[in-house]
């Protein structure tokens, strides 16, 4: 046997997630972090007047990367502690500076103000990558905005609208999920250092009860992290009303990629569109003329996940007892990470399915047609009335014709052959059926609806994120 596969992998890095977002979840980028923020401490309590050297900040800071994992293990089997493991671990790598690594701090300093960064960062990620799905939407819808399809009410055949602003509609529900992602990026805030219980007393007793050093001291801190400033209060952590809020954005994602899959998945069934497919891909081990919509089934499995997960933060948040508890941890460390690479992998698939989107106008010509003689009779009775006819007896023709064309089809099987049966009713003699019958007479303003929607809705968000967009959406597997 291979050891290397003895062991459960995460599929989430294995197959589907970028290499940008696992390495942004790794331990290595996690325990650099810690590493990072006690500098920063560091050079803000030097800043402030306490007895920390530069060369003390010098051996720190030639050591931030130069991680012995090995022996953080070590420690941390015998200390039962992670953040003294990897104190201990940093401390050995930079001897002068071991004295003054994580004074005045608690463990939630290094943990909490970590996941804030990452939480930051991720979002970020995000955002180039629902900003590239936005855009490629757009184009799609532009190109699209005026082909005639069937609309569809509660799934049963409704009026016309067009490919583009049906995908419009997929279009909006990321526009909106990207609001409320860039509002969470606007707000979001750091733990800062706030000590064991949040009244940051260590620190007052560092600085002998000068308050103002204190407040300094959090303000050098978030500024050098990159935040504008900490939670105005905290307990032990930062709260977790900041994790139960980002994984709202993410599940929201996550639905209107659902929605969109889910969408693509029954249009495939009626032949009308459908995801790429590639030149050897193979849809069934059994059938093999299927072409499955492999891609679609996968966006909404891992949309799935992300949306049942967006649950776990909720019941954190509400049974942080106090100032905080630890039942907190191992949830986190499972949910947080997840989350995010699931949305990552699940916006990847979008948008590779997306720009190569199978589109089949004949198809969706012929199944509008074989509709639209039931959608067209009230033009046609308008028409007839315009030249003369009753309205009444008009109306009840159509309704009579209507009902043994839907006999036809409905009982025997055939074509539906309402308008021969209009074209042979004398009342109906002098209408142009066939003018009357243009899709696009049928669409409203859909192209034009289309057209606002991108200078209104779409333009804006590539004028922010113009070349930032992410081009590597070819699949794993």
């Amino acid at each position: 046997m291979n050891p290397t596969f003895e062991n459960y992998e995460n599929p989430l890095i294995s197959r589907y997630a970028s290499q940008e977002m696992s390495r942004l979840w790794s331990p290595q980028k996690k325990f650099g972090t810690w590493r990072r923020l006690w500098l920063a401490l560091a050079e803000s309590e030097a800043e402030l007047g306490l007895p920390v050297t530069q060369e003390q900040i010098a051996e720190m800071r030639e050591h931030l990367d130069d991680i012995d994992f090995d022996k953080a293990a070590e420690y941390e089997k015998k200390l039962r502690h992670d953040v003294m493991a990897h104190v201990h671990t940093f401390g050995d790598a930079a001897p002068k500076a071991r004295p003054i690594i994580h004074l005045g701090a608690t463990s939630c300093f290094v943990t909490d103000n970590t996941d804030a960064i990452l939480l930051r960062d991720a979002m970020r990620l995000v955002a180039k990558r629902l900003a590239t799905v936005i855009d490629r939407l757009g184009t799609f819808s532009e190109k699209y905005r005026a082909l005639p399809c069937l609309g569809f009410t509660h799934l049963q055949p409704a009026q016309p609208t067009t490919v583009g602003k049906r995908a419009c509609l997929w279009n909006y529900d990321l526009v909106m999920d990207m609001e409320d992602l860039q509002h969470r990026l606007a707000t979001i805030r750091t733990l800062g250092n706030k000590g064991t219980t949040g009244t940051q007393a260590s620190f007052l007793k560092l600085f002998d009860g000068d308050h103002q050093k204190v407040r300094d001291l959090e303000s050098r801190l978030c500024r050098k992290i990159g935040f504008e400033k900490p939670f105005a209060v905290t307990g032990q952590t930062y709260p977790r009303k900041l994790d139960s809020q980002v994984l709202d954005v993410l599940s929201g994602i996550a639905q209107s990629a659902h929605k969109f899959a889910t969408d693509l998945r029954i249009l495939a069934h009626r032949k009308e569109m459908e995801e790429p497919f590639e030149k050897n891909q193979i849809g069934s081990s059994a059938m093999a003329y299927k072409r499955n919509p492999m891609r679609s089934e996968r966006i909404c499995s891992l949309a799935r996940f992300v949306m049942s997960v967006q649950s776990c933060p909720a019941m954190t948040l509400s049974t942080q007892w106090m100032e905080r508890t630890l039942d907190d941890s191992a949830c986190r460390r499972l949910v947080l990470p997840q989350a995010f690479l699931a949305v990552d992998a699940l916006l990847i698939i979008y948008q590779n399915i997306v720009e190569n989107l199978v589109v089949y106008p004949k198809v969706i010509e012929r199944n509008l047609r074989s509709e639209l003689p039931f959608m067209a009779t009230e033009n046609i009775l308008m028409a007839a009335v315009e030249l003369g006819g009753d309205r009444q007896d008009l109306h009840e023709r159509i309704r009579q014709h209507s009902q043994a064309a839907a006999a036809q089809v409905k009982e025997k099987g055939l074509e539906n052959d309402l308008l021969d049966r209009l074209r042979g009713d004398e009342a109906f003699a002098k209408v142009d059926i066939d003018a009357e019958l243009d899709p696009i007479r049928f669409v409203g303003r859909a192209p034009q609806q289309v057209d606002e929607f991108l200078a209104e809705q779409v333009e804006p968000i590539r004028e922010k994120y113009r070349g930032l967009f992410v081009d590597d959406a070819d699949l794993r597997v």
